[in-house]
This record gives C-alpha cells, structure tokens and sequence, in this order.
C-alpha cells in the first residue's frame, strides 16, 4: 500500500518520463500541495508533473496564507542535508574556534560577491560561524573555471590556496579526485543558479552574499 504522500500508481511511469525526457535523475516522488500534480526532486532541482505525465511545470510554488512560503524551498530544505553528506570529506572548511553555526557555501573564484565573502572570513569565525566550501564553478564542467577549482581543491594548503586564487593570484594546474564535478551537480540539484549560495543548517538556502553580522542573525532566528 502507497504511503499518503506518495502516488499510489504510477511513480515508476511518471518518473521513466521524466528521466528518458527531460535526461534527469528523479531522487524522489511524492505528491505536491496542489491536488493532482506531483513533485519531483530530480538532480536539476524540483520539477512538478501532472498524474497523468502529460504536463510539467518548473517553478517555486507559494502558500498565499502562509505569507508567501515558498513551499518548493520547503521541500527541498530536508534532502539537502543527507544529499550534502557524500561531499563532507570534499568541502573545503573554514572552522572558527568558537563554533555556534555552520554553514555549506557553493562557491566560484572568479565570483566577485564570492570574493567579498571570503575577504571576510575571520568575521564570520569570530561571530562562530564555520564556514565550509563546495565547488560551484559558474562556467559549468569541464571548463577552464572548473580545472581553476580542481587546482585549488587539489593544492597542498587548498584553504591558503583559496584564499590566494580569490585575492587574484594565479595558481599552478594541478588534478586529483577533488570530485570538482559532484560538487557542481549537486549544486544544481539543490537549485543554485548563481554563486555564493549559502546552506543554512536546516538545508534552507539562501541565495547571494550576506554580510557576517546579517547571516548571524539569520542563523539565530531559525534557531
């Protein structure tokens, strides 16, 4: 028997249509807010499909009684941490010395806001808030921003390393299993169209830079 929350029928035809279609993996289906229409969360972000299959729909969803609640946010807000765990060993990790927060940012080099946040991370570790990177470089993979990263992520000291590509520095070619690729594919899945995208720790995202003082106080109220 179906649980409630999922299609009691077709899950496994609604999601060979997407998956031989649309050339994404479905990680999950379960029915949608809206009666009759399903949402998907595939590897290219939520998607939401009519029972039939016959229509698809990408897009947020909003709660108009709940203050404009992005409910497709809110569904993705609890995958993202398990679907982050893989990558842990992976992220780059700037750990403050006393720490309250911590935060997962999908980060570019050659991001100017990426750069601003970086040029500002003793505040954030003073405030207590460690700050742990993924790769999301903005020119896709393979690319010459991508091979950029994978050097960084493969240097001796990657956290110096970063810090000096960021400041302008050119850094020596180098490669290893930095899983630049995963990183980048995972940022898609969870809906990062730009960088940084900051992952609070209840896998809310919050897209674009936030001053330390700013995201402190936004990791408080979710608190």
């Amino acid at each position: 028997m179906a649980g409630p929350n999922t299609p009691a029928d077709n899950s496994d035809v609604l999601k060979e249509k997407l998956a031989e279609t649309l050339s994404v993996e479905v990680h999950s289906l379960q029915e949608s807010p809206i009666p009759g229409l399903y949402e998907a969360l595939t590897d290219r972000g939520v998607l939401y499909i009519s029972q039939d299959g016959s229509k698809l729909f990408h897009g947020n969803l909003y709660d108009l009684d709940k203050g404009m609640k992005n409910l497709t946010e809110a569904a993705l807000a609890g995958p993202r941490i398990e679907m982050m765990k893989p990558l842990e060993e992976n992220m780059l990790v700037y750990k403050a010395k006393n720490e309250k927060h911590v935060v997962t940012v999908f980060t570019d080099t050659t991001c100017g806001y990426c750069r601003k946040l970086h040029n500002e991370m003793q505040e954030y570790n003073d405030l207590g808030i460690t700050v742990r990177y993924l790769a999301f470089p903005r020119s896709g993979v393979p690319s010459a921003n991508a091979d950029e990263m994978e050097s960084v992520w493969c240097a001796a000291d990657p956290l110096q390393a970063m810090t000096d590509v960021k400041g302008g520095k050119r850094l020596k070619l180098s490669k290893c299993d930095a899983k630049i690729a995963e990183q980048y594919n995972l940022g898609q899945s969870f809906g990062v169209n730009g960088t940084p995208a900051i992952v609070l720790e209840d896998g809310s995202m919050i897209p674009g830079y936030q001053p330390p003082a700013a995201l402190l106080k936004v990791l408080e109220s979710t608190n």
